[in-house]
């Protein structure tokens, strides 16, 4: 895959969505008693996490 390139508000925009959508994903697996569900979530947690720190590393 290529690379996306953003401008500085695409990236601050893009970043403040992923940040909120990475606390709701949280909340969600805190409220699942679903065991399966809960570690297909806590495995797209972990990508999603992966993704913030990477972006937050890039615009420092």
């Amino acid at each position: 895959m290529g690379n996306l390139e953003l401008t500085p508000v695409e990236e601050k925009e893009l970043l403040s969505f992923i940040e909120r959508y990475y606390h709701d994903l949280r909340v969600e697996i805190a409220n699942t008693d679903d065991r399966e569900f809960r570690r297909s979530l806590k495995n797209k947690e972990a990508v999603i996490r992966n993704i913030l720190d990477r972006m937050k590393v890039m615009t420092i």
